[in-house]
């Protein structure tokens, strides 16, 4: 277990770091991951509920020094909801597919999230899927990193495991950095899940409304514009402008006449 000392180095970067249970089965699990989001210093506990969770289950698995994060937890109906005030959200899962994004490894996704990880002003988020299925496409859909941990041969890892692996490599990430953007004074307001999504209805509404879009397409083409964008980190106004421009295009075409 890390020391004082160490925590207190990366502290304040993950003061806003976020665990995103999505539809766990078991109150255990989501015990187990409190648990380990204390040990790493990670205080914020969202759960996509399947169900109601029989507290005393959970709060067992959690221990008394994680419990705070069990009776504090913010329980949310969908995915859209929990993903909503986070600025960037790395997906877990072990499925593939011919329509998925390339997955890397935890400790590849956490160098390549370090800059961002390191400006005090972003939310970082850590997404997990149900035990049995792992994360939906819908689900992948709100993320702009993807992560699949390497094993040897039988790939079924346990969601404490995976919670406890993906919070080991950002911590290990952040304790093992240099911290630059912490000292120049750089800030970028990032847009967050939720002026995110507000854009692509956006965009979804405007392509369709020149039918670039259809019902046959519409999956494919809205999933590729979402990982083109994604990777291109938009800030508050750049995602307000794109919302701008959808607008005048609505306007124009439904009033050409």
């Amino acid at each position: 277990m890390a020391g004082e000392e160490t925590s207190a180095e990366t502290q304040p970067l993950l003061a806003n770091v976020g665990l995103i249970l999505v539809r766990p089965r078991y109150p255990e699990n989501i015990g187990a991951a409190a648990r380990i989001a204390y040990n790493f210093g990670i205080p914020q506990l969202t759960v996509v509920r399947a169900r109601e969770y029989e507290e005393e289950r959970m709060l067992k698995m959690a221990t008394h020094n994680a419990a705070h994060l069990i009776r504090s937890m913010r329980l949310v109906e969908t995915t859209d909801e929990a993903a909503g005030p986070y600025h960037f959200i790395v997906a877990t899962t072990a499925r593939q597919g011919r329509q998925r994004v390339r997955m890397h490894s935890p400790r590849r996704v956490m160098a390549e999230l370090l800059p961002l990880a390191q400006v005090p002003e972003n939310r970082i988020g850590l997404m997990f899927g149900p035990e049995n299925t792992g994360l939906t496409n819908e689900d992948l859909d709100l993320c702009q990193y993807y992560s699949t941990i390497p094993t040897a041969d039988f790939t079924s890892l346990n969601l404490a495991q995976a919670v406890a692996i993906h919070c080991y490599e950002l911590y290990m990430t952040l304790l093992e950095s240099d911290h630059p953007h912490q000292a120049d004074g750089f800030r970028v307001d990032h847009a967050n899940s939720f002026d995110l999504e507000g854009m692509y209805d956006h965009i979804g509404e405007a392509l369709a409304e020149v039918t670039f879009l259809d019902d046959n397409n519409r999956t494919y083409w809205m999933r590729s514009i979402r990982q083109f964008l994604g990777r291109v980190h938009l800030t508050k106004k750049e995602a307000s402008l794109i919302r701008g421009i959808c607008r005048k295009f609505l306007w124009h075409a439904r009033n050409k006449g």
